[in-house]
C-alpha cells in the first residue's frame, strides 16, 4: 500500500508539473509538428489554376492553406489570376489592368488546361473569400503591385470588412515579391501579417537583409532551390516562419518535409499528402 500511494503521488506531482509547463504532445512523444500543406494556386498541377475548382480540389487532396493570386482590374474589381494578362490562361487577350470585369468575367479560364475544364471563370476575390475564409487558410500574393495603384489599401479594406483581424493567427497571409508593397500593406493592416518572396539570386540572401525584412514582415518565403537548413535557421532567428514554393516533383517534397520548413507550396499536394500513386486526373 505504501508503495501505491507513493506511485499515486509521484504521478499526481508529475502530471501537475506538465499541465502548468504546457508542454506539447509533440514534445513528449518525440514528434515534431509537420509543416503547413499549400495549395500553390490550388491543386493546379491537375485542375486549371487559380479557379474554384482547382481551390476545391486542393482542399479534397487535403491542403492546409491555398495560396492565390490577386491582380486588379481597370474599373478596381480584384480578381484572382496569376499574369498581369490574361493570355496564357484564358480564351481572351490583353493586361488586366486595361480590361474591365465586365471584359473579363465570361472568358474561359479552364481549356487552356484540358477541354474537359472549359467554362471555368476567373474568380473574383470575393468569391474566393466568400467561400473559403474561416474554413481554410488563406496565402494571397500581391502580383505586380506597382501596375495597380491603392492595390494594398483595396485588398485591406475587403479583409477588414470580413473581420480578418479577428481571425486566429495564420489563417491570412499576404505576400509579394514587391518589398515596398509589404511595408505599405502592413503599415494600413498590420494585424494581417505580411510575407517577402524570394527568388534565385547568386549571392543568396545575406543576413543583414533577413534582419531588415523582419522589421515588417513575419514570413520569409524563398523558392525551393534557395532553401538549406542554413537559411530556414537564419530566418527563425529573426523570429519569421518560412514557407518553400514550388513543389513539384516527389523527391523535393520529401527533401523539404526533413528540413524544419513552417509551410511547402506545392501543385501536387499528394505529394506530402498520399503516400502511394498519384491521382490520375491530371488533365494534360
Amino acid at each position: 500500500m505504501y508503495f501505491l500511494r507513493q506511485l499515486n503521488r509521484f504521478l499526481h506531482v508529475y502530471l501537475s508539473i506538465l499541465r502548468h509547463l504546457h508542454l506539447p504532445l509533440a514534445f513528449l512523444t518525440g514528434k515534431k509538428d509537420r509543416p503547413i500543406f499549400i495549395g500553390h494556386r490550388g491543386a493546379s498541377g491537375y485542375y486549371p489554376e487559380n479557379t474554384i475548382l482547382a481551390f476545391d480540389k486542393a482542399v479534397a487532396l487535403g491542403a492546409d492553406m491555398l495560396e492565390f493570386d490577386v491582380q486588379q482590374t481597370k474599373d478596381g474589381t480584384l480578381i484572382v489570376i496569376h499574369d498581369p494578362k490574361v493570355n496564357r490562361t484564358t480564351s481572351g487577350k490583353g493586361y488586366i489592368k486595361n480590361l474591365t470585369y465586365e471584359e473579363i468575367k465570361g472568358l474561359d479560364a479552364g481549356s487552356w488546361f484540358d477541354p474537359r475544364f472549359k467554362g471555368e471563370r476567373i474568380p473574383t476575390l470575393d468569391a474566393v473569400l466568400d467561400r473559403y475564409l474561416g474554413k481554410v487558410r488563406l496565402l494571397i500574393e500581391l502580383k505586380k503591385p506597382s501596375l495597380y495603384p491603392d492595390i494594398e489599401r483595396h485588398l485591406a479594406e475587403k479583409l477588414r470588412e470580413r473581420g480578418a483581424d479577428q481571425l486566429g493567427e495564420g489563417q491570412i497571409i499576404v505576400q509579394s515579391f514587391d518589398r515596398r508593397s509589404m511595408q505599405e500593406f502592413h503599415r494600413i493592416f498590420p494585424a494581417v501579417p505580411v510575407g517577402v518572396l524570394i527568388k534565385n539570386r547568386p549571392a543568396g540572401i545575406s543576413p543583414r537583409e533577413i534582419r531588415g525584412i523582419a522589421q515588417y514582415a513575419s514570413y520569409l518565403n524563398p523558392k525551393v532551390t534557395l532553401v538549406n537548413k542554413r537559411l530556414i535557421k537564419r530566418i527563425h532567428g529573426c523570429g519569421m516562419k518560412t514557407f518553400a514554393w514550388t513543389v513539384r516533383d516527389k523527391k523535393t517534397a520529401g527533401a523539404l518535409l526533413k528540413m524544419g520548413m513552417d509551410g511547402i507550396a506545392t501543385d501536387y499536394l499528394d505529394y506530402l499528402t498520399k503516400p502511394g500513386p498519384i491521382e490520375k486526373d491530371r488533365g494534360r
